[in-house]
């Protein structure tokens, strides 16, 4: 994700490769010695040597440059250090998995039912509990479980049948040939066109790469030249930071696939001038599992528009989710830049209940939160605002759709999660979130309603406490009414953000007109 107010953001273009069968073949055994390099300085560092002090045998070894070998280096650590924040990230969700699996156990003995389920549950606890302690052993340990090739390729040769391989020798030909498919040459801003290992230089309107070879495969000569090399999307970005004279650091990451090699180029691109205006409103987005609800509002915080951006990612695959969201992601930032307003949205986590899906209990719930692609939503709205000069901010959303629900839902004639957008946009613009008069009709989120006392406002505490006592109401309410007796699963404290719209998939008897008068 895009640091926030970042003042550079590194954007990666590809291209096919048009080679002819000598310099593949020159480009293949090149992958393989830098790829066996690698493999190499990993085992080493496993031992507990440093990477500094293999430079100088490497070199003289495998006759590979310097450059060539502090690429390979800054690849592998980053690797390393990336599989190390997935283990702590690990750690961190089995720890909440086992919280929220001792809550079950402990209800389930209180009840004293079904002794089979009890006894599936301690078990799954213990191998959770064994599991934890293998992973921290490891993290303390600092060893690194890292597969070339992949693990799940690896895994491929003890069932040869069933993944479609007439023998074992079919098998390893693929895995080395995978394990050696790529390489990266890192770059460097102090360097002639950002990279020493690859430069590249213009011919025509057309890229031209000169690879630096290593020393192994000098017979070839010192240099291998690439031609008419275009990109289809970003050709006229490259052309134009090669002709400023910036120093910028290129790097390029070469990969072979079945039709052939393409190359990834990654340069930094300085953030444009920004296009958003202060004191004009804001566009404040709520993000749902199958649609964004955006709403724009003026300097006061008035609703101005409205719209709901449908996003169905359920199925779908990563590809086609990266394509949808990307088409949402400059709809809603082309708005931006037509109002020259800023684009708000709330920070929210759902590590923590992603962890607990198993003990929820409700499939459709869990079905809707495992597909939500927050993280690449938000990924995607950063990047493409980045690029267009669109000041993107983030807010707390501590009790955005109750507020939405209760205040403008029913005055705007919204639908609750346009209401929290509203809510969203507004808290940007620190307008008031007191609590309107004491009675107050609120949307069941199905098309009717009911009518609710609200507590009387407090000025001595803080307007959150007292939407939090308001959220509880709510939900005392609907347990009472809605499902006709209450139930666990259903906490205040452990809906969050998502409260809500936990309850819209757990509604029932929606086609039943609901409108009661509660009293606190």
């Amino acid at each position: 994700m895009l640091p926030k107010n970042s003042e550079t953001s590194t954007l990666t273009f590809q291209t096919r490769l048009s080679l002819n069968q000598h310099q593949s073949s020159i480009m293949s055994q090149m992958a393989l010695l830098l790829n066996t390099v690698e493999h190499s300085l990993f085992a080493e560092m496993q031992k507990g040597k440093k990477a500094s002090d293999l430079k100088a045998p490497f070199l003289k070894k495998y006759s590979i440059t310097a450059r060539h070998f502090n690429s390979l280096r800054s690849v592998l650590e980053g690797k390393i250090s990336s599989i190390k924040e997935q283990e702590k990230r690990a750690i961190s969700n089995l720890k909440q998995r086992i919280v929220s699996l001792e809550s079950t156990i402990i209800k389930l003995e209180k009840k004293n039912s079904n002794p089979s389920l009890l006894h599936q549950k301690k078990r799954r606890h213990v191998l959770l509990k064994n599991r934890l302690q293998q992973k921290e052993k490891h993290l303390k340990e600092e060893r690194v479980k890292l597969c070339f090739g992949t693990r799940k390729r690896f895994r491929k040769q003890f069932n040869l049948k069933a993944n479609k391989y007439s023998s074992h020798e079919e098998w390893k030909k693929e895995w080395q040939q995978v394990r050696a498919n790529n390489f990266f040459l890192v770059g460097s801003k102090d360097e002639t066109a950002g990279n020493q290992s690859c430069v590249v230089s213009i011919h025509e309107d057309a890229l031209t790469l000169r690879i630096r070879l290593p020393d192994a495969l000098l017979k070839y000569g010192k240099y291998l030249i690439i031609e008419d090399v275009r990109f289809s999307y970003g050709h006229a970005t490259i052309i134009e930071a090669l002709k400023s004279g910036a120093q910028v650091a290129i790097s390029y990451r070469f990969l072979q696939d079945l039709k052939g090699w393409r190359v990834f180029l990654s340069l930094p691109i300085q953030k444009p001038p920004i296009l958003s205006q202060r004191g004009i409103g804001v566009i404040g987005v709520d993000i749902n599992a199958d649609h964004l609800a955006v709403v724009e509002t003026d300097r006061f915080g008035n609703l101005i528009a409205r719209k709901s951006y449908p996003l169905c990612t359920y199925g779908k695959t990563p590809h086609q989710t990266k394509a949808l969201i990307g088409d949402l992601a400059k709809s809603i930032v082309d708005w931006c830049i037509k109002t020259k307003k800023p684009l708000v949205h709330e920070s929210l986590s759902f590590d923590k209940k992603k962890s607990e899906l198993r003990e929820i209990g409700n499939a459709k719930y869990a079905r809707m939160l495992s597909s939500l692609a927050y993280n690449l939503i938000i990924s995607m709205l950063r990047s493409r605002a980045f690029r267009s000069g669109v000041r993107i901010r983030e807010v707390n959303p501590a009790y955005t759709s109750i507020i939405g629900r209760i205040k403008f839902a029913k005055r705007y004639g919204l639908s609750i999660h346009e209401s929290a957008a509203l809510v969203i946009g507004r808290r940007y613009l620190r307008n008031s979130e007191r609590l309107p008069s004491n009675q107050s009709i609120v949307s069941d989120g199905k098309g009717h309603h009911v009518t609710m006392l609200l507590p009387v406002r407090n000025r001595s505490k803080h307007v959150w406490l007292i939407w939090r006592k308001v959220q509880k109401e709510f939900l005392k309410w609907c347990m009472k009414h809605i499902f006709g007796r209450k139930k666990a699963i259903l906490k205040p404290e452990s809906l969050a953000c998502c409260d809500m719209r936990f309850l819209n998939y757990c509604w029932r008897d929606s086609n039943t007109r609901i409108e009661h008068k509660t009293a606190r």
